[in-house]
Parts: structure tokens; C-alpha cells; sequence
């Protein structure tokens, strides 16, 4: 998976801007992307949502350093610590037209995964993926199911064995229990 969506269908989340960092301007950012350095190498433009979505324009990279197992960005648009303040919460996107398909035909975008339909193998239709989440154990698609609470569904080959992007769906082959509403 390459980055988490927004939930807009066209722009995908790579960053938050968790706080200030020093004063010159640089901000300790939350990586939300398996591609840090070219989501965020000098030169590279995002565009900036504060945390309650609203747009706040496009942040152009200036410098990008690891300290301390956190990203320290450092925008041509934040000059200085007062500016990176502000910040905070900022959500660092890109338009999924900036990504190049995956390499491995095995691995998707997260959203190409949204919104396809979630059916077990005898077309028996069991909710939609909402979302892709990361847990320490790998990547658990959300599934959105009319009347039910979502179910996390572990995005192994051994219980999704087919993604039809084409198609528009996911197979399941869940272990019994996996999809009860408990």
C-alpha cells in the first residue's frame, strides 16, 4: 500500500504536520506513505487541509531529514517557528494522479481498494471497503456494512483472495466469525 486515503477520492494523505521543531520553520511530521523520500523529497509540492479539512493552499519542500524516527520538514512556505505553529494538524496530501501504479501486480493504493465491493465466493455481497488501515500486524480493510458495525478484515491472501479492480471487488474467504456482528 502506498498511502491512506482522505476520503475525497482524489487526493491522498502522506503527512500530518504534528507540531514545530526548532525556529526555523521545520515541522516533525507523521509519515502516512511507504514512500517518504519522493513523497517528500526538495522540490516536491503537497497540498496543505488543516485538520478540520479546510484547504490551506500548497506547501513546497525545501528540506526533509529523519531525528529521532520522525520525519523534520521544512516548507518554502513556513519561514519561520511562529508560521510552523500554525501548522499543526495540517494534513500533507497528494492527487492520486502524481502515483505511478504499483510495481508488483500484487500490491494496490489504498484507493484503488475504496469503495469496492466486499463479496464472499459465492457472490454474496457483505459490505464495502471504506478504508485501509495500518495495524502493527499488516493492513485491515474497513468494510462498511448497511446496519452493522464496519468489520476489519485482514488483507492477507488467505482471506481476500482476489481484487478485482476491473471488477470492482474484493473476494473474502473470512474464517468463520470473522464478519459476525459481535
Amino acid at each position: 500500500m502506498s498511502s491512506t486515503p482522505t476520503g475525497s477520492g482524489t487526493d491522498l494523505l502522506v503527512g500530518i504536520a504534528v507540531r514545530a521543531h526548532g525556529l526555523r520553520g521545520e515541522l516533525a511530521v507523521d509519515v502516512h506513505t511507504d514512500s517518504p523520500d519522493e513523497r517528500f523529497a526538495v522540490g516536491s509540492v503537497l497540498t496543505a487541509r488543516t485538520a478540520s479539512g479546510a484547504p490551506a493552499g500548497e506547501l513546497t519542500v525545501e528540506s526533509a531529514r529523519t531525528h529521532s524516527g520522525r520525519l523534520l520538514v521544512r516548507f518554502v512556505e513556513v519561514p519561520d517557528r511562529t508560521a510552523a505553529e500554525a501548522m499543526r494538524g495540517t494534513r500533507l496530501l497528494i492527487g492520486t494522479g502524481a502515483l505511478p501504479p504499483p510495481d508488483d501486480p500484487e500490491e494496490f493504493h489504498v484507493h484503488q481498494l475504496e469503495g469496492l465491493r466486499a463479496e464472499l465466493e459465492d457472490g454474496t455481497a457483505v459490505g464495502t471497503v471504506s478504508d485501509v488501515v495500518h495495524g502493527p500486524g499488516g493492513e485491515l480493510l474497513v468494510l462498511a456494512r448497511p446496519e452493522l458495525p464496519d468489520a476489519l478484515v485482514p488483507f492477507v491472501r488467505a482471506i481476500v483472495p482476489t481484487v478485482d479492480l476491473d471488477g470492482g471487488r474484493v473476494v473474502l474467504t473470512p474464517p468463520e466469525g470473522l464478519l459476525d456482528a459481535d
